[in-house]
């Protein structure tokens, strides 16, 4: 079986998203997903953040870990992870070939058809069941209440940061949106949010209605904040001196919601030792987020994709690589994401340089004439430019060796960026 091949044939996503064939597919494959432990993350942003940081510690504590994040990077196996090791095209077949069939049938019984992410996580679950996993860290892939893993019964919710994106599916304002975020939480469980003025009262509500105790985190829980030049130090709760390697402030609060997830984990009697904890978070790596790609040229890749990521990456620029007087964007956007805004908070008092793309696919990206257009109104057009992907990457090499280069704007051209610059 070419799995590549097989997976090829499904859609993504649908806009009308329901759990009904992941209830059917998960069923009919003797319900595995029953016998597992789980944390279950949803958020706009932060939730890949915490799902490594839960990760490591959790090897680090010695548990055998499945990890299941999306979106892939390089191949659909980077997603499926058991202590960091992604599943083998080996496995992957010894799974899919039995539940194609399920899905087979499933398709010829209803009129909307399996989606490629309903494949890709019952594969997960039924994985990580398999192999024994002591504990599953499970990623949403957008929104909570419909999402594909929401057929999961987890330990623990942690809801991070939530904004604006997929409003076409999950709604318009922050409300709409949280009440699907919220939808992960479980009768007589545990939820771990930071505290977000516009949408903490939807949350409250559904922790109300499920019996779910609410571990709810605030600015002020966090203390003694500093960055040493190689990671950042901060004090929550009685976890004193925590260091992190992943840059940016937003980790912080991602951070603080993995520690905290982490004493609910230890009271259900998982043993964590604070060696375990602290040495996960200094070693945590998070690709595609804030990540150092190359040296010489010094090009940065950050998937940043919405208003909040955006704003977040600013700030770290700011923190981290002011020094630099010269800086180039490299920017692709996806045709569902709300790219005028994304341009607007980008180019907004950013004295820089803009190469905008059209991404790997002009069929799904927004074109670099459109992404120009929105951009000069608030830059000078003599600092805007159109390149294709390709072009853009060697202009870094070319003209721009000795800038700040981010390159932006999704995570889908990871797998080509690094095929053209590494």
């Amino acid at each position: 079986m070419n799995i590549n091949k097989y997976l090829e044939q499904f859609e993504k996503f649908t806009k009308d998203p329901t759990l009904k064939a992941m209830e059917y597919t998960m069923e009919r494959s003797g319900s595995p997903h029953k016998s597992m432990k789980y944390v279950h993350v949803a958020g706009t942003n932060g939730k890949g953040s915490v799902c490594e940081m839960l990760n490591n510690v959790l090897i680090e504590a010695g548990y055998k870990v499945g990890k299941f994040v999306s979106p892939h990077l390089i191949r659909f196996n980077d997603g499926i992870c058991i202590n960091n090791v992604e599943i083998s095209d080996e496995e992957i077949e010894e799974i899919i070939g039995p539940m194609s069939k399920i899905i087979e049938q499933y398709n010829k019984e209803n009129e909307i058809q399996v989606k490629w992410f309903e494949v890709i996580s019952s594969a997960a679950l039924i994985y990580f069941a398999k192999k024994d996993c002591d504990i599953a860290v499970i990623e949403t892939g957008m929104g909570g209440t419909w999402d594909c893993t929401n057929i999961i019964d987890p330990i623990v919710s942690v809801i991070t940061k939530i904004g604006y994106d997929h409003t076409d599916i999950l709604g318009s304002t922050i409300e709409e949106i949280a009440g699907h975020k919220a939808g992960i939480i479980k009768e007589n469980s545990h939820t771990v949010f930071f505290y977000q003025e516009d949408a903490v009262e939807i949350i409250k509500n559904a922790c109300d209605a499920k019996h779910n105790q609410l571990h709810l985190i605030k600015e002020e829980d966090i203390s003694n904040y500093r960055y040493d030049g190689s990671f950042q130090i901060f004090n929550y709760k009685e976890y004193k001196n925590t260091k992190i390697n992943l840059k940016g402030k937003a980790q912080i609060k991602n951070a603080a919601e993995c520690l905290e997830c982490v004493n609910i984990l230890k009271s259900k009697g998982y043993k964590i030792s604070d060696e375990a904890v602290r040495k996960g978070l200094s070693t945590v790596i998070h690709k595609a987020r804030l990540e150092f790609l190359s040296e010489n040229p010094l090009i940065i890749f950050d998937g940043a994709h919405n208003e909040s990521a955006i704003i977040n990456l600013r700030e770290s620029i700011d923190l981290y690589y002011k020094d630099y007087p010269k800086k180039v964007y490299i920017v692709s956007i996806l045709k569902t994401k709300d790219y005028k805004t994304v341009i607007s908070r980008l180019c907004e008092n950013n004295n820089a340089i803009f190469i905008f793309t059209n991404g790997i696919d002009k069929e799904k990206y927004v074109s670099n004439i459109d992404l120009y257009n929105a951009a000069k109104q608030y830059i000078n057009e003599d600092k805007l430019y159109m390149e294709e992907l390709e072009d853009a990457a060697l202009l870094i090499k070319e003209k721009y060796s000795d800038s700040l280069n981010l390159i932006i704007g999704s995570f889908y051209i990871y797998k080509k960026v690094c095929e053209l610059l590494i």
